[in-house]
């Protein structure tokens, strides 16, 4: 068999495989997260938030959906977070708009407890 007509099934195979693909995929939320901080970060998008006495003292206007888009644009930091936990690991993550600003949150079975909030 020449190599064209070999290149040709292989590519025609390969297109009939994407195109299933699409229509398995198509309209389900799935996602590939692979490095560990857009596992960590999916994971906590995932879950119930609950405010400590703190945060709402602080930012009293303060509404689910800022407090996910601040964690969805933010980063975890793992040097100084505590994932060695049995119950709930303490993240720690940083905004990307701000040098100094942070979130502290605990991530436990089914709530997201955000503990502190530092804006400068």
């Amino acid at each position: 068999m020449k190599l064209l007509y070999r290149l040709g099934f292989y590519l025609g195979g390969f297109s009939v495989g994407l195109i299933f693909l699409a229509f398995i995929f198509n309209g389900k939320k799935t996602s590939c997260n692979y490095t560990p901080n857009a596992r960590v970060i999916d994971n906590l998008l995932q879950k119930n938030i609950v405010l400590s006495e703190e945060v709402i003292k602080d930012y009293p206007q303060l509404k689910d959906d800022q407090i996910k888009e601040m964690i969805r644009t933010g980063t975890v930091n793992f040097s100084k977070s505590d994932t060695k936990r049995d119950s709930c690991r303490l993240y720690r993550i940083e905004l990307q708009n701000e040098e100094t600003a942070y979130l502290e949150v605990t991530n436990c079975s089914k709530t997201l407890n955000i503990l502190t909030i530092k804006k400068p």
